[in-house]
């Protein structure tokens, strides 16, 4: 809590002390009588007005500095015209003569209203902390490399290829990969991964991350206005300026509420008084009437109901842009996916070897032919080869679009395609399995077959079968042929796919399926955020995969996946489902209540501390509702 805060409570507590001793004492030998006569009214009205000044001077001084701006009807000048004028009210019943109403439950409008003010306090306090969580990642110094020594700099200071030192248990300040050292890494206030992640020499580490372990030294590849680090911070804290459709309704909402309900409340007023003479009975229904028309209950439990939510999605990795899109994310039904990377890990594996009782054998041959390639489907076969020392000694010759040629004295291995098989005349066996094939030969002699293919990501099918029981629509677009996006379709439950796509063809397709989507119907792109930019930004909503380091996906996309795990999908979903429904209680409880109270506070069938009720009680318990956004939310696992 801080000191502003402290303060806050203090003079609470000691205006709530204060106003039940002397409520107490008033309505026990009511203060009013002791001094007979037009002035006794003076002593509880002086009581009652430190307590007023103690809770409300700020609200006061609001009042006044808002009028001078131009804002005039607000919160502030409800409060003050409500409260002054049941002191005003207060006072000419005591000099009529009349009995004397109207001190208490002035002091006590703002007395409960700064009650409320604090517990919406205490419920954005509580919102921010996932937020504020996130915006701890931002580096106060760097270790930069100046000769043989190092020099703590500003991190905007630091140029690309700059050396920085990073200690343990500092945060790295920019971005690079690791030149010297070893160590663990922290990367929970990025991605939400509690796991910490090794690091070794040649990776690339990301600004934000703790240094758990050893000491490192990183080569710098972006500068600090470019780096991870900032660029998040730059979307978090541009994530309030992107407001929803309700955040918007009630802003407008309280532009035209407020000043109808004061112009209603004068008329409430006066037009019966001429007609009655009863000036006090419809003053004091008037100001009851002004009181529990105070919009505050929606003012502030809709936006605090989305920053909650921003708040929750940011607690799992998971980046907002805005509560429009949280909004909008709620409506989501047709999910369109990106393969490579996104439904699959994107690191290819031996599934299958043919002949199976060669398999060492095959594996072996295959890999003296790719042992010098850094292809991905190289390194799968060197990954699978059981042979601890490759044989070398072999002159490789690369084949554009064919496959590798080893040779090593009378030995030659072919390891490639169909085409490489049919160019040297090999007699082999053609396969009907699905992936990408490599064929072995040696001597001229067929030896066997290579399957490898992309792996699923561990999450897959789970998060596919719940938005498909969601009534959601799931798509595939991929560049891969139609036999592979068919198996992968098929495998994982997909509504469809399209196949053989290039980069512009996804674009294309993607402006397919919004010209055939139906109007309230919502189109989110979920991808790498790399090659898939232009399709992220085209869609309804843009969801970049595992985008941490990637410029593309934070600029491009509208909700950024930090860790690279689909599920991140269903908790974003369940976090905007129970957003969309709190807010919609909040406005439809706080409407029904208010209108109800306002009634009866037009009829007289309810007093002031009633009318306390319709404004702070309303806004109390729509602020905890707002707070059960940022509640917990579980996710399935898949890997037990």
């Amino acid at each position: 809590m801080s000191r502003k805060e402290k303060k806050n409570l203090t003079r609470i507590i000691i205006s709530l002390v204060l106003f039940a001793i002397i409520m107490i004492v008033d309505k026990t030998i009511i203060l009013g009588n002791i001094f007979f006569g037009k002035f006794g009214w003076v002593l509880p009205f002086s009581l009652y007005l430190i307590v007023y000044l103690i809770i409300g001077y700020d609200v006061l001084w609001r009042a006044i500095r808002n009028i001078f701006h131009g804002q005039v009807f607000d919160e502030n000048f409800l409060m003050c015209i409500a409260t002054l004028g049941a002191f005003a009210l207060a006072i000419y019943l005591g000099v009529t003569g009349e009995e004397i109403e109207g001190f208490d439950e002035a002091c006590a409008v703002l007395l409960f209203y700064q009650v409320g003010e604090f517990f919406q306090g205490y419920a954005t306090r509580r919102s921010r902390k996932s937020i504020s969580a996130l915006m701890d990642i931002r580096p106060d110094y760097a270790n930069l490399k100046k000769n043989d020594t190092f020099v703590k700099v500003d991190p905007s200071d630091v140029k690309v290829k700059d050396i920085i030192l990073v200690n343990p248990g500092e945060k790295i300040p920019l971005d690079g990969i690791v030149v010297k050292g070893n160590t663990t890494l922290d990367t929970k206030a990025l991605t939400g991964e509690s796991l910490p992640k090794d690091i070794s020499v040649h990776d690339d580490v990301i600004s934000g991350c703790i240094n758990l372990t050893s000491q490192i030294e990183v080569e710098v590849t972006k500068e600090f206005y470019d780096s991870t680090v900032y660029k998040i911070l730059d979307l978090v804290e541009n994530a309030a300026s992107q407001k929803s459709k309700a955040e918007n309704f009630i802003t407008k909402f309280a532009k035209y509420y407020t000043p109808i309900v004061v112009f209603i409340a004068l008329a409430l007023g006066i037009i019966p008084s001429l007609i009655t003479n009863e000036w006090s009975v419809w003053i004091y229904r008037a100001l009851s009437f002004l009181v529990v028309s105070c919009p505050c209950a929606l003012v502030i439990s809709i936006p605090l109901s989305f920053f909650a939510g921003i708040g929750a999605s940011s607690r799992y990795g998971i980046l907002v842009k805005g509560s429009n899109y949280l909004e909008k994310f709620n409506k989501a039904n047709i999910f369109v996916f990106d393969k490579t990377g996104t439904l699959t890990k994107g690191n290819f594996v031996v599934t299958k070897v043919l002949p199976a009782e060669k398999k060492n054998e095959i594996l072996a041959l295959a890999a003296i032919a790719e042992q010098n390639s850094n292809h991905p489907i190289a390194k799968s076969i060197i990954n699978a080869c059981c042979v601890q020392d490759i044989e070398s000694g072999y002159t490789l010759t690369n084949i554009a679009g064919q496959g590798v040629v080893a040779t090593k004295d009378n030995d030659v291995i072919l390891c490639g395609n169909e085409k490489l098989m049919k160019e040297k005349a090999i007699d082999f066996t053609p396969t009907s399995e699905l992936g990408t094939v490599m064929y072995i030969a040696k001597n001229n002699q067929f030896v066997g077959t290579i399957i490898i293919e992309d792996e699923l990501k561990d999450e897959t099918i789970t998060v596919i079968q719940s938005l498909n029981n969601m009534k959601a629509k799931t798509i595939m677009l991929t560049g891969d042929n139609e036999e592979i996006a068919k198996k992968v379709a098929t495998q994982v439950g997909l509504t469809s796919y399209k196949a053989s796509l290039l980069p512009q063809n996804k674009v294309a397709e993607v402006e397919r399926l919004l010209s055939e989507k139906k109007n309230k119907e919502v189109l989110c792109f979920v991808g790498d955020g790399i090659n898939d930019a232009p399709v992220l930004m085209r869609s309804d909503i843009g969801i970049a995969m595992g985008a941490v380091g990637s410029d593309a996906a934070i600029e491009a996309s509208d909700i950024v996946l930090m860790q690279d795990d689909l599920q991140g999908l269903s908790i974003a979903k369940m976090i905007a489902k129970k957003t969309m429904h709190i807010v919609f209680q909040n406005i439809i409880f706080s409407i029904i209540v208010k209108v109800i109270i306002l009634i009866l506070s037009a009829f007289g069938i309810t007093n002031m501390w009633f009318a306390v009720f319709g404004d702070v009680g309303v806004s109390v318990i729509a602020i905890f509702n707002a707070m059960r956004v940022n509640s917990k939310y579980k996710l399935v696992d898949n890997k037990k």
